[in-house]
């Protein structure tokens, strides 16, 4: 069964008596190298475990189950399951899950289905959800050992951007934090049923197996990160005191100009080594108080 096809698409949409929710993001690829290319660059070992988030109908789950030894798919449109009973009804690795993401206990879920191996995860996020998925999955306590992710454009710029890049933002610095964002490929928007209004692409993060930052307080610095981007176009030491009035702003500089940075620059410039490094000698003097 060609699950890009759009005619076979239509069709088990049909039999199954459903259609396309706009509400959850549900755009069906129609182009077979996409999911092919997807599963083939998902992760790095064929004895990896997949998690997947958003199967849809199944034309990405089916090819990641001929690649990896089980694949769960969680799938929070309930409307989708029995078509994914009939999509996947030959393959014998994959486990269905209809809930959502957000709610789930996904550490539990793991420890009950990936048999102990290592787990890769695998996504087509809706575009209105993207962020939170992701800092969901990366703070969630499951050591997963790359997220790939397909999502709009823009998100992809804004994941992978550099720090100082006008896409740079409070999710890049946090992704940074757990591990390598690149991008992959595109995707054009004419590659899906119904076509978005926007083009997507494909990102995967690869996450460090032990930490590469350890800040003193790592809910200081990401305090300081959302500090610095909720009010961007402050200066940081005006973004972090408007947040913390315990940090004053000479001291803030003082900070800066330690690790080599103008005290009047705003925090866009600043890459996570940077504001792990700040957050530890604001961490100090609060302790030292």
């Amino acid at each position: 069964m060609d699950l890009c096809n759009p005619k076979i698409i239509k069709e088990v949409m049909s039999a199954a008596k459903i259609t396309f929710r706009h509400d959850l993001g549900q755009n069906f690829l129609i182009k077979r190298e996409i999911p092919e290319r997807i599963a083939d660059e998902c992760c790095d070992s064929e004895d990896t475990v997949i998690l997947e988030i958003g199967p849809g109908i199944g034309c990405l789950t089916k090819e990641l189950c001929e690649r990896y030894p089980k694949v769960i798919a969680v799938e929070i449109d309930k409307g989708l399951i029995p078509v994914l009973g009939v999509t996947l009804a030959d393959y014998a690795n994959v486990t269905v899950v209809n809930s959502d993401i957000m709610k789930i206990d996904i550490k539990e879920l793991l420890e009950r289905e990936a048999e102990g191996k290592e787990v890769a995860v695998c996504a087509n996020l809706p575009y209105y959800i993207t962020t939170p998925i992701l800092m969901h999955l990366l703070e969630c306590g499951v050591k997963f050992s790359s997220i790939t992710v397909m999502v709009q454009n823009e998100v992809a710029e804004r994941l992978t951007a550099p720090a100082g890049d006008s896409e740079y933002g409070a999710i890049t610095a946090a992704i940074a934090y757990y591990g390598e964002a690149r991008r992959l490929f595109g995707v054009p928007a004419g590659c899906f049923m119904p076509a978005p209004k926007v083009n997507s692409a494909v990102v995967r993060i690869d996450l460090y197996k032990t930490p590469k930052y350890q800040p003193k307080s790592e809910k200081l610095m990401f305090g300081l990160i959302r500090a610095a981007f909720d009010m961007r176009r402050k200066t940081l030491p005006n973004a972090i005191n408007a947040k913390y009035p315990e940090f004053s702003k000479p001291l803030i500089g003082e900070c800066l100009q330690g690790l080599g940075y103008p005290e009047n620059i705003r925090g866009e410039r600043l890459d996570i080594s940077a504001f792990s490094s700040l957050s530890d000698m604001l961490y100090e003097y609060k302790s030292s108080t």
